[in-house]
């Protein structure tokens, strides 16, 4: 499903998620994916839905969503995969310029090394690039990255694009428990942030389920020791591990939000609870598309998530 959402955004208030990256077309592999694992890396782009079908399905869920009452502040471009992937990513934005509403980009970075990226990524009007180790070893460990991807290129890219852009850059670095959460980490860290000077920088957590089973988020002491060796330098910088609350937009269409949610973004057991209260519908619904194969039920860290059953044709 191309749309999905809104859903409750920690960066970007009311988000409606574009996915234009089928599952699981990626350049890392990390180990904190809630997508789950790439199968195989890649890192030359490809077309993949038309942009007329992004325009036109945006359009219309937009649409539904106003109608019950919603609103969106964001379209954001958070997909299967890495959304520059797609070769066609900057004729969407233009059609969905007519929408008037804020268009966004999370994106792993790893193609920021090349200068048709960068001139796409500077259409939206706030990026987000990941940045999870300045250590290339450290880098290999968490983003396990296609084998061709060169790291030094990737973070002098990014330089570049911000040197450039003029919407708001953010960066996002997750923080995963004995793989790049040291004091050594956290320092690198703190001196490539103020050489980018990005307008916003977020700290991370693991909170849903991940790609490697035993990846975890530092205790809390590791996690305020990182922090405030970042913060001396960064003193923007925010933790957002917090859960970003139960939220969810709808277009009226229970099951069809559900899927289209749970594809990109596992849902807590609460929330779940709290979307089919807000649509009036029971937790039947839940039982028959489990019944169907099409949601699966994990726990992580104490917590059970409901997650769209990726199709075994995909798999």
């Amino acid at each position: 499903m191309l749309i999905f959402g809104p859903i409750p955004s920690r960066r970007l208030g009311r988000s409606l998620g574009i996915n234009n990256i089928p599952p699981k077309s990626c350049s890392y592999s990390c180990v904190y994916c809630q997508v789950g694992p790439t199968r195989e890396t890649e890192i030359t782009p490809r077309a993949f839905y038309a942009p007329e079908q992004i325009f036109e399905e945006t359009r219309c869920h937009l649409q539904q969503v106003r109608k019950q009452g919603d609103h969106v502040d964001y379209l954001s471009f958070v997909p299967d995969g890495e959304p520059t992937l797609d070769t066609q990513l900057s004729d969407a934005i233009g059609l969905l310029r007519s929408l008037d509403v804020s268009i966004a980009i999370i994106s792993n970075a790893s193609l920021i090394w090349r200068e048709d990226i960068r001139k796409t990524l500077a259409l939206a009007d706030w990026v987000s690039l990941k940045v999870d180790a300045i250590d290339e070893n450290i880098w290999r460990q968490i983003n396990r990255p296609h084998p061709d991807l060169d790291h030094q290129k990737i973070l002098d890219g990014m330089m570049q694009f911000a040197a450039d852009y003029k919407g708001i850059l953010a960066t996002e670095t997750m923080l995963v428990k004995n793989l790049n959460d040291s004091d050594e980490a956290a320092t690198a860290l703190a001196d490539f942030l103020q050489r980018l000077a990005p307008d916003r920088a977020y700290l991370s957590l693991p909170i849903r389920p991940p790609a490697v089973s035993d990846t975890h988020a530092p205790d809390e002491a590791t996690v305020n020791r990182f922090f405030q060796i970042v913060h001396q330098q960064i003193p923007f910088l925010e933790l957002t591990g917090a859960y970003e609350g139960n939220a969810f937009g709808t277009t009226g269409n229970v099951m069809e939000d559900l899927l289209a949610i749970t594809s990109v973004h596992p849902m807590r057991e609460e929330a779940v609870h709290a979307f089919l209260e807000k649509n009036h519908a029971d937790w039947t619904l839940i039982e028959q598309l489990i019944t169907d194969e099409k949601l699966m039920i994990t726990d992580y860290e104490g917590i059970r998530f409901y997650i769209h059953r990726v199709p075994r044709n995909l798999e």
